[in-house]
């Protein structure tokens, strides 16, 4: 039973790697999916498919924990902002900004939620994470400024203002997510939070129902791959290692999907933010690199 200790500290590191993969790649799917579909029916897909998946995958581990009225509010915030009005937000931004710069600027969440589980969850606020925020504040502001001196065919301050929508509401819905976890399994918060953001995206079906039939299949293929993949797998991981994690710390890790988003994006899409972006998006890094930093315990009178 010596492995125990092991495998518990292994497993959320390999979830939480599947999901990074899994959220860059979304980025760029989701910029190729857009030429097909709009924002608002392209998340309604998402989350139906999201919901199948999560389901099938459900009825398999045949575990269900009643959720009180805390945690059912808790979960219409999750759902409606993460799953709905995130990923709305999202897709209409990357039909203005590319997939890179795009992923760059939501990943001011990541800090958001640091600051945020500092105030409500009792996280405390380490001065390395309040120096880290700063910086990565800085980087989010330098990305602003180059998106805003790029060409309106690349990209325009409304789809940089949506991006930090979005990362507002991710930071809001992980915020959300944290506490319901503690007494429900990771699984089942995550397909009733993406069903509350399918039912909040409905009034989209008729348009949804158009695009399908006009689409081509590849675009329809890619919309299965978000629902599925980065959707019902990559939210149920993330979820799962969020249970075993504090949020703040967590949430930074996520700041490796730009870089692997740059690189998909420039492979896939032939699109590659401008040096200035990047130089933003670096900045962010080193913020995250700081707020992951320990403070020295302070020294004692008393000896060992």
């Amino acid at each position: 039973m010596t492995l125990a200790p092991s495998r518990v500290s292994v497993l959320p590191l390999l979830a939480v790697a599947f999901t990074v993969l899994a959220w860059a790649s979304a980025f760029v799917a989701i910029r190729w999916v857009g030429h097909s579909y709009s924002a608002g029916p392209l998340a309604l897909g998402r989350l139906l498919v999201g919901t199948a998946g999560l389901g099938a995958l459900l009825l398999v581990r045949r575990t269900w924990v009643r959720p009180d009225r805390r945690e059912w509010v808790l979960l219409v915030l999750c759902g409606v902002a993460w799953f709905a009005v995130y990923n709305v937000a999202l897709n209409a931004a990357e039909q203005r900004v590319d997939a890179g710069t795009t992923a760059m600027l939501v990943n001011i969440g990541p800090i958001l939620i640091a600051l945020f589980a500092g105030a409500l969850l009792g996280e405390g606020f380490p001065r390395w994470l309040l120096i880290g925020a700063a910086v990565a504040c800085a980087g989010a502001v330098l990305i602003g400024f180059a998106t805003a001196r790029a060409s309106v065919t690349s990209a325009d301050v409304l789809g940089v203002v949506l991006c930090l929508v979005a990362a507002v509401t991710y930071a809001t819905g992980v915020l959300a997510q944290k506490p319901v976890l503690r007494r429900i399994p990771a699984l089942q918060v995550t397909f009733l939070a993406c069903v509350i953001g399918a039912v909040a995206c409905l009034p989209y079906l008729p348009a949804l129902v158009r695009e399908v039939a006009a689409a081509p299949a590849p675009a329809t293929w890619g919309l299965a791959y978000l629902g599925l993949v980065p959707t019902a797998l990559a939210f149920s991981t993330w979820a799962y290692a969020l249970a075993r994690t504090d949020a703040g710390r967590l949430g930074v890790t996520t700041y490796l999907a730009p870089p692997i988003t740059i690189g998909m994006s420039a492979a896939l899409l032939a699109e590659v933010p401008s040096v200035l972006a990047i130089a933003g998006g670096a900045i962010c890094l080193v913020g995250v690199a700081l707020s992951r930093r320990r403070s020295r315990p302070a020294r004692t009178a008393t000896a060992a």
